[in-house]
């Protein structure tokens, strides 16, 4: 661009200088600036032909480069429980970093990926393999427990976008890797997220697998309707590389691989009235060898059916304060399935439980105040191990669970949140396999037994956090 400035210049300086000249130098001068102008010319077609060079490379490197994403929470956690005898524990100043470090990388407009890696630890403490006695065989909560210094995978996994599925227009999706199965509709407000793919009511913990879905808002002239396939597995029974049987990654284990196989249906959803169900199994579920000792291990018990049917108002009215707020309930199902000669949850026979839930989020002060409860009853059963607590999942209790939260964006990157989360549980075995560790026993059996000062009667937990995202 200077070198097309200059010549102008000196073709400007040429003309000037002209009128002072003879008639053979202004003709030679005029052939100079012809000339001149030619280059010109050529120049302002190259600039054109290297503008639209660096335009393309923009373009390219828009598409062609992952994305990164921020998300570090630092929090207070004041933790208190109450014994079945009466005792307290606590830790009246947990404080704790978590990091997320989103991907995503889009090649066209039907192939996503998108990743996250997350760190996850207590300020100074590494507690490294925290599972120990086995439990490296499930990676439920890798990244939702307090760990150690390294960066894990919490999410890996493409996603296909199609725009007819038989031939109809039924635009369609496939997704193949380690999905986001947790913080699930509903579950998500009081974690200040966009919801996930489950229903948190009865689904919240990591799993590897694949879905499938189908939009049929365009065939069926229903808002929103979609059906959903879920498959997933649990744990792999495979040896490890080196081992001392001889061959590696074989099914030698006793323990059978967990799979997860289930629907997600949704009936109807405008944006401002949302329903959404869920139907799945999980098969061959572990239990412990002996309950009271986990050094022993695991061993397959059986499988478990569940559902869930949840209710979305975002708006309760068209217009003022009340368009805001947002008020929902759900309503879940769980059902034993012991294999011949194995209790589940203490019983050889099928043990069915329900839960209850309800919730509402309102606009206040440039920020959001929530309130929920939560009941279930005595073989109320759900796979919410990733739920994101100190004191355990609250959708899991059987019994009683409150909670009220206030979440405030700070400015654009940061935001914060106070929370209080109680769990009065009116059984044992909330958050224990599904084995004989999940046998429901009133607080006052578990007195009777000498285990009140293993068994949680109520836990309480104020979290107040600092976030930052961008």
């Amino acid at each position: 661009m200077k070198k097309i400035v200059t010549l102008s210049l000196v073709a400007a300086t040429a003309t000037t200088m002209a009128f002072g000249s003879t008639a053979s130098d202004l003709k030679s001068l005029k052939a100079e600036i012809a000339q001149l102008k030619t280059e010109v010319l050529s120049l302002k077609s190259k600039d054109k032909k290297l503008a639209k060079k660096i335009n393309k490379v923009k373009a390219h490197d828009a598409t062609d480069n992952i994305k990164w994403g921020v998300d570090l929470r630092t929090s207070l956690d004041n933790i208190e429980y109450t014994m079945a005898d009466g005792t307290k524990r606590s830790n009246h100043s947990l404080m704790a970093t978590r990091l997320w470090l989103n991907m995503a990388f889009a090649p066209d407009t039907h192939n996503i990926f998108k990743g996250q890696l997350s760190y996850n630890k207590a300020f100074g403490a590494d507690f490294g393999d925290y599972r120990g006695w086995g439990m490296d065989t499930f990676d439920w909560v890798t990244n939702e427990a307090l760990t150690g210094n390294s960066l894990k995978v919490r999410q890996a996994f493409w996603l296909y976008l199609g725009d007819e599925a038989f031939g109809a227009d039924i635009p369609w999706t496939l997704s193949v890797g380690r999905r986001p199965s947790t913080t699930g509709f509903l579950s998500n407000f009081r974690q200040d997220e966009a919801a996930q793919s489950p229903l948190g009511h009865n689904i919240d913990v990591e799993f590897d697998g694949a879905s499938a879905m189908l939009k049929l808002e365009n065939v069926t002239g229903i808002s929103g309707m979609s059906f959903k396939v879920c498959a997933g597995q649990g744990s792999t029974n495979a040896t490890a590389l080196f081992n001392t049987t001889g061959t590696t990654y074989d099914n030698s284990s006793a323990l059978e691989e967990i799979k997860l196989l289930g629907f997600i249906f949704v009936p109807y959803d405008d944006g401002q009235f949302q329903v959404k169900t869920n139907v799945f199994r999980a098969y061959s579920l572990p239990g412990m060898n002996n309950a009271m000792d986990p050094s022993q291990g695991f061993k397959t018990v059986g499988d478990l059916d569940g559902a869930a049917l949840s209710v979305l108002v975002d708006g309760i009215t068209e217009d003022g304060y009340l368009s805001e707020a947002k008020v929902f309930a759900s309503f879940a199902w769980s059902r034993t399935a012991p294999d011949e000669n194995e209790r589940m949850l203490g019983s050889t026979e099928d043990e069915t439980g329900t839960s209850y839930w309800f919730g509402a989020q309102l606009p206040i002060m440039d920020g959001n105040f929530g309130i929920e409860y939560n009941h279930g009853s005595k073989y109320w059963r759900s796979f919410t191990y990733a739920e994101d607590t100190m004191i355990g999942s609250k959708l899991a209790a059987r019994g009683d669970a409150f909670e009220a939260y206030y979440s405030y964006p700070i400015n654009k990157a940061l935001s914060a949140q106070i929370r209080y989360t109680k769990i009065d549980y009116d059984y044992t075995g909330s958050n224990s396999f599904f084995g004989d560790g999940g046998t429901p026993m009133t607080i006052a059996q578990a007195n009777a037994a000498n285990m009140g000062s293993m068994v949680v009667d109520s836990a309480e937990d104020i979290r107040f956090y600092i976030r930052y995202r961008f």
